[in-house]
């Protein structure tokens, strides 16, 4: 396994490299501690509908992995949910709909509801947008997302970026000065999706000119 700890305003951030989505590997920050709580509350819930919605890489995943992995249950990614599913989820209290879009088979989606409701279950669903906000057609089903506790993954603060762009340089065994990280947080879009994309950027231009990522390089892919 490999670690990777780096000291940023007398914090110790620590990472290691496995996918096990473990708690003690969640950078909790302003951003998204009111969704760990909430996650840590259950079954205290004021409602047994959870949408959690965010950026792409934003750790929607490793939330509900967490949940899962805590009070178990079943998930499903979105795209790939089907009638027989809805079998599955009997034995089942706590269900997890990954990745939803207005793609689903609405019909489908409604009748998860109400098997949520009969048998007193709980859903999390993940999306990029709130619940609320996907344009569903089915009249009775865009009724019932209004019914649904919205927790928004906010955009990362200074701390929770710095462990981002510190995670990102990690799984490519990367290594950079703090003052370069300090500088491009400084300067990059507070998205997580265009954090990745950025580390992935330098890693692929320092690849191709062969040489160490710098200042000169993270200056290009900014585009400075």
């Amino acid at each position: 396994m490999n670690d990777l700890r780096l000291i940023r305003d007398q914090k110790i951030i620590q990472f290691d490299n496995d996918q096990n989505f473990k708690k003690d590997d969640f950078y909790i920050s302003n951003s998204n501690q009111h969704i760990v709580k909430l996650i840590d509350d259950w079954p205290k819930w004021e409602k047994n509908f959870l949408n959690i919605n965010g950026d792409r890489y934003s750790g929607k995943t490793h939330l509900i992995n967490i949940f899962l992995k805590k009070f178990k249950g079943i998930k499903f990614e979105a795209n790939s949910f089907i009638n027989e599913n809805l079998k599955e989820i009997k034995i089942h209290q706590n269900i997890v709909l990954e990745n939803l879009t207005k793609n689903i088979d609405e019909k489908l989606l409604y009748s998860l509801f109400n098997i949520i409701d009969q048998d007193n279950k709980y859903l999390l669903i993940t999306t990029t947008e709130p619940i609320a906000e996907i344009k569903f057609n089915l009249k009775d089903l865009k009724s019932r997302t209004k019914n649904f506790l919205l927790q928004n993954i906010k955009k990362p603060d200074d701390d929770l970026l710095f462990a981002l762009i510190l995670k990102n340089l990690s799984d490519r065994q990367i290594s950079l000065e703090k003052k370069l990280i300090n500088y491009i947080i400084k300067r990059i879009d507070r998205s997580y999706g265009k954090i990745f994309d950025f580390i992935y950027k330098i890693d692929e231009m320092s690849l191709k000119k062969k040489k160490s990522i710098d200042l000169k390089i993270i200056k290009e892919v900014l585009g400075e």
